[in-house]
């Protein structure tokens, strides 16, 4: 008994040592088109810059601010597969090559999903207790997109 919990355990860290070869490529643009940025669309006050950049772009954009875990696998891996689907739902980066109706849709999802707080998502403020937003911070985002969208209407 105690040699097949030897070998499955040998086993296991042959395993471990060997996923930590795969390694995707890290969601960091050098060459950036910033005309197509958000912050570039509106004008957009500080505090909601900053609070955008701080719990939404490592998601949302073409850069990732990459912590340390992030080299380990499988941590990895989720966390690629959490930005992946994040760039594929809405990439600040990338918003000016929206279409005009695109980008109200995605202000409202914006404001709908933080008023819901299903974003930032659980499990990603589960191990990143910065980007947790205040009742004050989401009141300033909501506030901030109701007068963008008003204005536009």
């Amino acid at each position: 008994m105690k040699r097949s919990i030897k070998k499955t355990l040998y086993t296991g860290l042959i395993i471990f040592l060997l996923i930590q070869l795969y390694q995707p490529a890290r969601n960091e643009s050098l060459e950036q088109d910033v005309t197509t940025d958000f912050t570039n669309a509106y004008s957009v006050p500080k505090n909601v810059e900053t609070i955008l950049r701080t719990s939404c772009y490592d998601c949302h954009s073409n850069n990732t601010n990459y912590p340390l875990y992030s080299y380990i696998q499988p941590a990895r891996f989720f966390m690629e597969r959490h930005i992946t689907e994040g760039k594929e739902n809405l990439n600040f980066n990338e918003w000016g090559n929206y279409s005009n109706r695109k980008q109200k849709n995605k202000l409202d999802r914006i404001a709908k999903q933080i008023k819901s707080s299903e974003m930032p998502l659980a499990s990603y403020t589960l191990i990143h207790r910065n980007v947790i937003l205040t009742a004050t911070q989401k009141e300033e985002i909501i506030n901030w997109i109701n007068n963008i969208t008003k204005n536009e209407n």
